[in-house]
């Protein structure tokens, strides 16, 4: 069998709606400051940006290294024809729309593209690159390029001109790893060197998933500085050393009470006879804060013995109620008195627990997890009697395996 050769049109693809998404993200991050701006992908383009003085139309062109943008390129005349297509059927209005095209191709002396960069190069010579456009659309036998050439001449001159005089070609820009270089950047001067990957990881999942959000509702869901200001303020707080991110992905997770049922946590539940509905809640916020608990460890975003710690608050304040419900029972106690009590640091222990992993690390399923995750290993019990009612249970299973 031959060796399958890869599809380099597909992973192409692929690296342009990554770069699409991810320069995105970087306009976002250079409006931080301001919030009067709104920006959406695949609306009016590529990138479209709002502003109450107007708007930006982006056009973006990841190519290998080496790619030149030539007068007769097939990026600069699909760009043409989508934007020339749109202008005559009034879908972009010139007086308040500019056009960019941004590349990673180099753009070669004397051609278009060198001469509509900015407006503060000296290269730029509007009434010779409409020249260099028209020779082109006059001279090129190109099928490829067909259509963009019948969308080039449904514009009058006077609309050609205005249409030029408002494009901005970029050229010999950051690809995409670059493009990532510079948040990483960000990243570092906002939360330090340390912590600048999982940051960025978070931001670009935030982000990420906003944009899904924005496609699939339209350019009326737009992203706007105000949602990027306050997404990317909150991230920033959570990486603060009073506080620690919080994953939306652990957040959303749901209970799967099948695979934990045996575990110790739950059978200490079973002999307070909780319901059913409730021991599914804690076998819920046991998952999220056993991975949340997983993932700060793995990022290193805790200190030193930090969970340690964290446990030994949560132990002894629970151990100054648990104590005081047996000195008040007694070896007597009949079996609904001893329910009942457990009941109560259980509730205890899920709404009214003080201890926090840090000060501004508020999620609840942080503490309600830990006391679980306690509970599993038999540091902690809501029973008073749950060591010997464990060890009853689990006895016979040992001993069959054995």
């Amino acid at each position: 069998m031959s060796e399958r050769e890869p599809d380099f049109k597909a992973s192409a693809s692929a690296l342009g709606y990554v770069y699409q998404l991810r320069e995105a993200l970087h306009l976002c991050v250079s409006r931080l400051g301001t919030l009067d701006w709104a920006l959406a992908i695949e609306a009016g383009d590529d990138i479209e940006e709002i502003r109450r003085d107007g708007r930006t139309y982006y056009q973006l062109k990841h190519r290998s290294p080496g790619t030149r943008m030539t007068n007769a390129s097939v990026d600069l005349w699909k760009t043409l024809r989508i934007w020339c297509h749109a202008i005559a059927h009034g879908q972009i209005d010139l007086d308040e729309t500019d056009l960019i095209l941004l590349t990673t191709a180099e753009l070669p002396r004397e051609t278009v593209g060198s001469m509509l960069q900015s407006e503060d190069s000296r290269q730029r010579d509007e009434r010779r690159a409409l020249e260099g456009l028209k020779a082109t659309r006059r001279t090129s036998k190109s099928d490829e390029l067909a259509k963009a050439f019948a969308a080039f001449d449904l514009l009058t001159d006077a609309q050609l001109e205005r249409m030029v005089s408002k494009i901005q070609v970029i050229g010999d820009a950051p690809d995409v790893v670059a493009v990532e270089q510079k948040l990483r950047q960000t990243a570092v001067a906002v939360v330090g060197r340390e912590h600048a990957t999982s940051f960025l990881v978070r931001l670009e999942g935030w982000f990420f998933r906003r944009a899904i959000q924005q496609l699939l509702a339209g350019s009326l869901d737009a992203i706007t500085g105000l949602d990027f200001d306050a997404a990317f303020s909150d991230l920033r707080n959570q990486f603060g050393r009073a506080n620690l991110p919080i994953d939306e992905d652990i957040a959303e997770m749901q209970a799967d009470l099948a695979k934990y049922a045996r575990q110790p946590f739950v059978q200490q539940l079973e002999l307070i006879e909780l319901g059913s509905n409730r021991v599914n809640k804690a076998v819920r916020d046991y998952m999220r804060a056993f991975s949340q608990r997983s993932r700060w460890l793995k990022e290193n975003l805790l200190l030193p013995k930090e969970i340690s710690r964290y446990e030994r608050r949560l132990t002894e304040e629970w151990e100054d109620l648990f104590d005081e419900m047996v000195d008040a029972l007694g070896v007597e106690a009949a079996e609904t008195e001893k329910i009942a009590a457990a009941r109560s640091i259980y509730r205890w222990a899920m709404t009214e627990a003080r201890w926090r992993i840090r000060p501004e690390c508020d999620e609840p399923f942080v503490a309600k997890g830990s006391f679980h995750i306690l509970a599993d290993e038999y540091k902690i019990g809501w029973h008073m009697d749950f060591v010997a009612r464990l060890m009853a249970v689990l006895e016979p299973a040992e001993t069959t395996s054995a």
